[in-house]
């Protein structure tokens, strides 16, 4: 909505011309929501071509060690990251009606649904912490770490080239779960303080979008390193 047709005493979410949320270069408080929104879409959009270049130098790699490619995924521990994935997925629905209890005034509710997400972020950090002792144990590491024995094609650093994307893409989207975990935390805090309704819930739909494209990114992952073929 452009902010020249915007009644100065009209707010289409019932905000109070006074609401201390209000920030003083904003019109309006929808122009404020609206103007907060497309600056965390901008901040996703650079989030998915830092990924994007590494899926296309992962696709160069594959192209270039086909048959190391295919047998080293086999190592990895497949119902494991299908349970992240089911993690994740579930969290994402949690902190949709985490939003909506915002939107609601529905407090308790919005408390117990990122604290919900919180647990499943928690688990998805656990189970990868399995995942990667078992790869550390077997000498499954990135680049000149890389000390499996047993690779059924020899002198070939296509191995270690998988594991290097592996631990470095799955190692970042990790740290995104880590910050994730930290925003989430943030919201919950100020949800139970009640400093979020109908009226005033940007940080709760702003962390919502950021933990949607957390999850996108895996289900990207998921098939991209453990069901190749």
């Amino acid at each position: 909505m452009s902010t020249s047709t915007v009644d100065l005493q009209h707010d289409p979410h019932g905000e109070h011309p006074d609401d201390p949320h209000h920030q003083h270069h904003f019109t309006t408080m929808e122009q404020q929501f609206d103007t907060s929104k497309i600056g965390m879409w901008l901040f996703l959009a650079t989030e998915v071509l830092l990924f994007g270049g590494l899926f296309v130098g992962f696709g160069m790699m594959q192209a270039r060690f086909p048959e190391e490619f295919k047998e080293a995924h086999e190592h990895l521990q497949r119902p494991l990251g299908a349970l992240n994935t089911v993690v994740l997925l579930f969290s994402s629905w949690t902190m949709v009606m985490g939003v909506l209890s915002a939107r609601t005034n529905q407090r308790k509710k919005l408390v117990i649904y990122l604290m919900i997400t919180i647990l499943c972020a928690c688990i998805f950090l656990g189970v990868k912490y399995f995942e990667y002792s078992h790869k550390i144990e077997e000498g499954l590491l990135p680049g000149h770490y890389y000390t499996h024995h047993g690779d059924k094609i020899p002198n070939t650093h296509g191995y270690a080239t998988f594991f290097s994307f592996y631990f470095m893409m799955t190692g970042l989207h990790g740290i995104h779960i880590l910050v994730g975990i930290g925003l989430l935390w943030w919201i919950a805090v100020r949800g139970n303080r009640g400093e979020f309704n109908s009226s005033y819930y940007t940080p709760v739909d702003l962390v919502g979008l950021y933990w949607h494209l957390v999850d996108l990114i895996w289900i990207y992952l998921f098939p991209l390193y453990y069901l190749i073929s």
